[in-house]
């Protein structure tokens, strides 16, 4: 169980998150939404430990994340993998070593400056690169790659962590809408195959619709809905995005339904171990 207790942070005399408090379950598959500036990021980032709270407290489990520091914050940010909007990956490296990255917090400092990866986890970096099905870009720099490959790769990356929760602050927010169905088809998947709990901040309602079990809105820092997508009414909207709002769910990235089939980023013949040079 993942709970937030009265979770405030300010910055100056801006307060960005005001006395947030909720639950969620292991293996919850959870959407945040409102407007920029709403407060969700902030969010998403103290429970990472990017930010710090200014008041309240955050636990999962017996563990108190807000107070840890040293080696058990770095713990932490292994077991909460954090995946961005930008994709934080590093351009002028491969694929495969920027999905290996994932691993640093798993081993020692020597074998990470001296860049000694396994065979192992080039197996298992191949593996994960395959279950988002852009195996064949394993040696590109990850420069090269489109939007929507570039954030497969983080998230494989977040996967290689081996997380305990997975967090993904607006993934599809700079995506086509092709390829922000695929990144969200590949997040329920993870949530679904492998029980992890999702928390991710979107800023499309039929998003959240669609992919979230619960769905959380939050507006001036607060949360003003918590509940199922059926329970998101046009009331509950109005709440969200302020009653002026004129909101068009059927403009958003994932509005189209485009067979699995059409993907065509994966290539026929490709020997994955062979890429991982094994």
């Amino acid at each position: 169980m993942f709970q937030l207790k009265n979770v405030t942070r300010q910055f100056g005399k801006k307060i960005a998150v005001n006395s947030v408090t909720f639950d969620i379950p292991q293996g919850q598959m959870v959407g945040i939404i409102g407007r920029s500036g709403a407060g969700k990021s902030t969010l998403l980032r103290m429970i990472n430990r990017l930010n710090d709270v200014s008041s309240g407290s955050i636990h999962f489990g017996d563990l108190e994340v807000s107070s840890l520091r040293g080696a058990a914050l770095r713990n932490w940010q292994r077991d909460c993998a954090m995946i961005f909007q930008q994709f934080n990956l590093v351009p002028r490296l491969d694929v495969l070593t920027n999905v290996l990255l994932g691993r640093l917090n798993h081993r020692s400092t020597v074998l990470s400056i001296l860049n000694m990866f396994t065979r192992e986890e080039r197996i298992m970096a191949i593996g994960a690169l395959e279950r988002l099905g852009i195996e064949q870009t394993a040696l590109q720099p990850a420069g090269t790659l489109s939007g929507g490959q570039q954030q497969r790769v983080a998230i494989a990356r977040a996967l290689m962590q081996q997380p305990k929760m997975l967090l993904a602050d607006e993934p599809i927010a700079s995506l086509d809408p092709l390829n922000a169905k695929i990144v969200m088809d590949a997040l329920r998947d993870i949530n679904e195959r492998d029980g992890i709990t999702v928390v991710t901040n979107l800023h499309t309602l039929d998003t959240a619709r669609n992919y979230c079990e619960r769905i959380i809105g939050m507006a001036h820092g607060q949360v003003v809905f918590d509940g199922q997508p059926r329970e998101l009414t046009a009331a509950a909207v109005a709440e969200i995005y302020g009653s002026g709002a004129e909101l068009d769910e059927s403009m958003t990235s994932t509005s189209i339904s485009i067979p699995a089939a059409q993907d065509n980023t994966k290539s026929a013949g490709v020997k994955p171990l062979a890429l991982a040079g094994i």
